[in-house]
């Protein structure tokens, strides 16, 4: 293993830093070794080892919809019935869960 002889410096929102050294503290690894563990995936990967982009879609603002707007909205979703295309609610709570971390 190469000696650890670098520091980094880095300014982090307080709140982030607490919940994710809480997390780290839980799984017992202390912050250094998780960053090391992270730059040593951006070398692996060569690049971040997640994906960044923006979403694909946003949610609908139903309030600002008109009344067209809406019923067009109406109209998808109830041909998402007609067709199959649904989600039991459990998974789609499960999903939300998974992707806010709750």
């Amino acid at each position: 293993m190469a000696t650890k002889s670098s520091n980094l410096y880095a300014r982090i929102e307080p709140d982030v830093k607490e919940q994710a050294e809480k997390i780290l503290s839980a799984l017992g690894i202390p912050a250094s070794n998780a960053i090391n563990m992270f730059y040593k995936q951006i070398i692996l990967q060569r690049g971040l080892p997640f994906d960044v982009k923006l979403p694909s879609s946003r949610p609908v603002n139903m309030p600002a919809l008109s009344e067209a707007e809406l019923n067009a909205e109406l109209e998808k979703g109830y041909a998402a019935i007609k067709t199959g295309r649904t989600k039991e609610a459990s998974a789609v709570f499960a999903d939300i869960r998974k992707d806010y971390n709750l």
